[in-house]
C-alpha cells in the first residue's frame, strides 16, 4: 500500500524570462490530508475548550474551532517543503526571493491536491572568461596636505553645532513634512515627518535630492521656503527605482518645513579634546593616517573595477532588458556598503544611491551582469567569507562612519541587510584573487584620471 510520504509531488518548470523560472508544483491530496490530519492531532493534544479537559475535547469540535488555522498552517508547511524539495531535485541555482502572484488566493481543501506558482530568480547559464593576466594598472598616490586640510574641514562640518534661522540660503537644511504621490494616479507612495532637503548650493547647478530622489531643477521648484510654507516639486520616477510603480511616473512631491538649521563648523582646535587628542597637529597626524588607509582602499577599488570591467566585458550572457524591484535593491544596497567601506560621508553616500536611481537601464543590467559573473567566478576560485571577517568589516565601516560596530550591526540586522557585508567581501576576495592573478602595472594617478576619463569619453 501508498503511502502519502511515498506519493511524489507534480513539479513543472517553464521559462518565465531571462535569469527567471516559473515553477509549478501540485502537492497530491493524500499528502495534503496526511499534514492537516497531523496537525489537528497536534491541537487536539493541546486542545482546551469549555468543559473539556485539555487534551480531551472531541476531535470533531476540535476541528471545527481550530480547522481553519490547521489549514493555514499546512499550507505554508507544504508549500516551503514542496518549494524547496522542487530546488534540490531540479538543481535550481536560486538568488534572490521567491515570488508569487496567486499564492495568497490559494486555499487548503482536504480531498483536493494543492497547487501553486512560485516565480524565481536563477542563475543564468555561462562561461567565465580567462582569469590570469588581465592587464590591470594600479594608481600610485600620495596623501597631501590639501587632502588632510579638506578632510580636517569635513569633520569640523560632522561635528559642528546647528544654528537655527529663519529663512534659509542656499547650503542649508529645512527640516518638515513630505508627501509623494503620483501625479495623475493620486496614489501617495511616501509620506513621513522630519525629512531633511538641503537647499541646493550654486555649484550644483540648480540640482539637489529630495525623499531620495534627483530633481535636476530642484533649485527653481524648492527655492527658499520659511518653516509653514508649502511648496511643491515635480518629477518623474527614476528609471530603476527599487520600486517599480514610480518607474517612469509623473510624480509630485508636497513639502512643508518646520525648521530651518546652519550648520556652524566646528574649530578644529576643539576637536582634539572630544576625541582625546593633546593638539589640532594630533588630530591632523590622526586625518593623515586614516587617509593613507584610505588611499590604500582606494587603489584597490580601481584595480577591482578594472578587473570587473573586463569580466564583463568578456562575459556572453542572456539577462532581462529591465532589472527588477528585487534586483534593483540589490544593486543599490551593494553600492551603498561599497561606498561606506570606502569612507564616503553620509549625506554624499544618499546623494549618490539617488543618482543610482536614474541610471540608464543598460548600466543597472551591467551591475546584475557583474552580480552573476562574480557568483560564478567566486565558487570557481572556492572563496568562502567567515564570521570573523564580517565582524571585521562591520567594525571598519563603523569607524569610518562614526558609530560602535555593535550598534552598526544592530541595525543592520533590523534592516534586513546583514548579507549584504557578507556578499560585498565575497565580491571583493573574488576580485582580489583575480587581480592577484593580472598583469599589473602601476601609474601616477593623474595619468590614470586622464587615461580613464578618455575611455569612458569614446563610449
Amino acid at each position: 500500500m501508498t503511502t502519502a510520504a511515498e506519493v511524489k509531488n507534480q513539479v513543472q518548470i517553464s521559462d518565465a524570462g531571462p535569469c527567471r523560472k516559473k515553477v509549478k508544483i501540485t502537492v497530491p491530496a493524500e499528502k495534503v490530508a496526511e499534514n492537516v490530519g497531523m496537525l489537528l492531532d497536534t491541537m487536539t493534544v493541546e486542545a482546551e475548550l469549555p468543559g473539556f479537559r485539555k487534551g480531551h475535547a472531541p476531535r470533531r469540535l476540535v476541528e471545527k474551532k481550530f480547522g481553519s488555522l490547521a489549514k493555514g498552517q499546512a499550507k505554508e508547511q507544504l508549500v516551503g517543503q514542496a518549494f524547496q524539495k522542487a530546488v534540490e531535485e531540479n538543481k535550481l541555482r536560486v538568488i534572490g526571493q521567491p515570488t508569487s502572484e496567486q499564492l495568497g488566493k490559494v486555499e487548503v481543501e482536504l480531498g483536493k491536491p494543492l497547487s501553486f506558482e512560485i516565480d524565481v530568480e536563477v542563475m543564468p547559464e555561462f562561461q567565465v572568461p580567462a582569469l590570469e593576466g588581465i592587464a590591470v594598472t594600479k594608481p600610485t598616490m600620495d596623501v597631501t596636505e590639501e587632502m588632510v586640510t579638506k578632510e580636517l574641514e569635513k569633520l569640523c562640518l560632522q561635528e559642528g553645532t546647528l544654528e537655527e534661522r529663519e529663512t534659509p540660503e542656499p547650503g542649508d537644511y529645512v527640516t518638515g513634512m513630505a508627501k509623494l504621490y503620483g501625479a495623475t494616479s493620486k496614489k501617495v507612495y511616501f509620506e513621513s515627518d522630519g525629512i531633511v532637503v538641503q537647499c541646493p548650493t550654486p555649484d550644483k547647478n540648480g540640482k539637489g535630492m529630495i525623499v531620495g530622489l534627483v530633481v535636476d531643477d530642484l533649485a527653481k521648484q524648492f527655492g527658499l521656503p520659511k518653516p509653514g510654507q508649502q511648496v511643491t516639486v515635480k518629477t518623474t520616477g527614476p528609471e530603476n527605482h527599487e520600486n517599480e510603480e514610480l518607474r517612469g511616473q509623473p510624480l509630485v512631491i508636497d513639502y512643508t518645513p518646520s525648521r530651518v538649521d546652519r550648520i556652524i563648523p566646528a574649530k578644529a582646535e576643539d576637536l582634539a579634546g572630544r576625541y582625546g587628542y593633546d593638539s589640532a597637529a594630533a588630530v591632523s597626524d590622526a586625518i593623515r593616517t586614516r587617509l593613507q588607509q584610505r588611499v590604500a582602499i582606494e587603489q584597490q577599488v580601481l584595480m577591482r573595477q578594472q578587473v570587473a570591467k573586463h569580466l564583463i566585458e568578456k562575459t556572453e550572457m542572456t539577462l532581462p532588458e529591465r532589472i527588477t524591484a528585487q534586483q534593483a535593491q540589490r544593486n543599490l544596497e551593494r553600492h551603498r556598503y561599497e561606498l561606506m567601506y570606502r569612507g564616503v560621508d553620509a549625506m554624499k553616500i544618499e546623494e549618490r544611491i539617488a543618482g543610482l536611481r536614474s541610471i540608464s537601464a543598460a548600466e543597472a543590467v551591467r551591475d546584475l551582469k557583474l552580480f552573476f559573473v562574480v557568483n560564478e567566478v567566486a565558487e570557481k576560485l572556492n572563496v568562502k567569507v567567515s564570521d570573523n571577517e564580517v565582524n571585521g568589516r562591520i567594525a571598519q565601516i563603523a569607524v569610518e562612519r562614526g558609530m560602535r560596530p555593535d550598534k552598526l550591526r544592530q541595525e543592520m540586522i533590523n534592516n534586513g541587510q546583514a548579507g549584504t557585508v557578507f556578499q560585498q567581501i565575497r565580491e571583493h576576495k573574488t576580485l582580489d584573487a583575480v587581480v592577484a592573478k593580472a598583469s599589473i602595472s602601476e601609474m601616477p594617478v593623474e595619468e590614470f584620471n586622464k587615461k580613464m576619463a578618455a575611455e569612458n569619453a569614446k563610449k
